[in-house]
């Protein structure tokens, strides 16, 4: 599915300027966004796990299991975005596989992403915790 095409035409959409936060982690989620232009950084604690482009998801995750924001979007130069409350998401994926499956893709890289983070972590550990012979 071009998330672009999808949501470039959509009647309300929201224009943040550079360093806005667009949520913040432990904020209840209502809802996500497609950015449509512009570019954020997806922080957990202080450090920037992702740099968001278009077409970025952002905010599904919180959304689709109804829980607090796991992260926070600070945006990085003036972004339009679209954003997606329960409702909507939820007509969209009975309506739109496609868009379901963006939206599972999205969640499977960036748990794919963070996997891979931790074995680097864990190898890092198991060295420096190695003792010499």
């Amino acid at each position: 599915m071009d998330l672009l095409a999808h949501f470039r035409s959509a009647r309300h959409t929201v224009n943040l300027p550079a360093g806005a936060v667009l949520f913040a982690e432990g904020d209840p989620a209502t809802n996500m966004y497609v950015l449509l232009e512009g570019a954020a950084d997806i922080c957990i604690g202080d450090e920037i796990v992702e740099s968001a482009v278009p077409p970025a998801l952002l905010g599904e995750m919180a959304l689709v299991d109804s829980t607090v924001r796991s992260a926070t979007v600070v945006l990085r130069s003036a972004c339009r975005l679209v954003s997606i409350e329960a409702p909507q998401f939820d007509l969209l994926v009975r309506e739109s596989p496609e868009f379901a499956r963006q939206v599972m893709t999205v969640m499977a890289k960036r748990l794919r992403a963070t996997n891979e983070g931790l074995r680097q972590a864990m190898g890092e550990i198991s060295v420096r915790g190695r003792r010499p012979r």
